[in-house]
């Protein structure tokens, strides 16, 4: 089995992260989310294999999070998934999944968790 890894190689907390999986031998997916990010229903998976809300998932410091006003509590969570995915800066890094687990790796130590 394979791990996917959803990637940003301008981030080092995501470099050191992948670094730390092929040091332990796992076969990996890497998906640039920048570039390709996850559908809907993969965002929603991901949200509940992380057992968190999508507010959690979300890097509140980014520009758009302000500009969308993603703080507003009266937004339900299709509407927060529905902005991750639409503007992908939004999407914490790096998020990996392994053997039907996910774990966000900051710090990358704690991938180890579902390997």
């Amino acid at each position: 089995m394979s791990a996917k890894i959803y990637h940003n190689p301008r981030c080092g907390k995501s470099r050191d992260t992948l670094k730390l999986l092929e040091a332990n031998g796992v076969s990996i997916k890497v998906i640039e989310y920048l570039k390709t990010p996850p559908s809907f229903a993969e965002l929603e998976d991901i949200l509940q294999k992380l057992a968190i809300d999508p507010r959690d998932l979300m890097r509140k410091k980014e520009a758009v999070y302000k500009a969308l006003d993603l703080g507003n509590k009266a937004l339900d969570k299709t509407a927060l998934i529905t902005a991750m995915i639409n503007n992908p800066i939004l999407i914490e890094r790096p998020i990996v999944l392994f053997n039907n687990k996910a774990a966000l790796g900051r710090p990358p130590e704690t991938v180890l968790t579902i390997l």
